[in-house]
């Protein structure tokens, strides 16, 4: 069996308020814009989620949302993880390795540097320096636990950005 999981950094977010915390920080117009685009994206391609995780802070709760809205998954089944903001890629290996294993696709939304650390950790025959905001990086795996994922040979299938679209 397969599993998928679809890295999604974050959507472009806003500067307009420099007091204001990170993990609080907006997306901006293009972010706005570009992350329904890319969900729309997705779904056009086949990659559906069964489920949807983001990091709480807000520029990946609103990307995750508007990227739901495009790619038709009820934006209220988003969980929201408090340890995806600016993690370590070893947590996107944890998160992933309890996940239920009647899920075949999951999108994660997250943030750099630790989001394209683990892209990159995913294949050798895949590597970023710097994934662009609202990039997303999709990877397989044949198998039948998550909890196989991390050691699993896995393939990146899908590689875009609002960009190149």
């Amino acid at each position: 069996m397969k599993k998928t999981v679809v890295l999604i950094r974050h959507a472009k977010s806003g500067w307009a308020d420099s007091a204001q915390p990170d993990f609080d920080r907006p997306l901006n117009e293009r972010g706005k814009k570009d992350a329904p685009a890319m969900g729309e994206r997705l779904k056009t391609v086949g990659l559906i989620p069964d489920a949807f995780i983001s990091s709480s802070a807000k520029r990946a709760r609103q990307t995750a949302k508007r990227l739901a809205e495009g790619v038709g998954y009820e934006k209220e089944l988003i969980r929201m993880e408090d340890k995806l903001y600016l993690c370590e890629p070893h947590v996107f290996d944890e998160l992933i390795s309890h996940l239920d294993d009647s899920l075949k696709t999951v999108f994660i939304v997250g943030h750099n540097p630790g989001i394209t650390a683990y892209a990159n950790s995913l294949s050798d025959r895949f590597a970023i320096d710097d994934m662009p905001t609202c990039s997303v990086v999709a990877t397989q795996a044949e198998t039948g636990h998550w909890s196989d994922f991390h050691r699993t040979k896995k393939e990146v299938i899908f590689f875009e950005y609002p960009k190149i679209l």
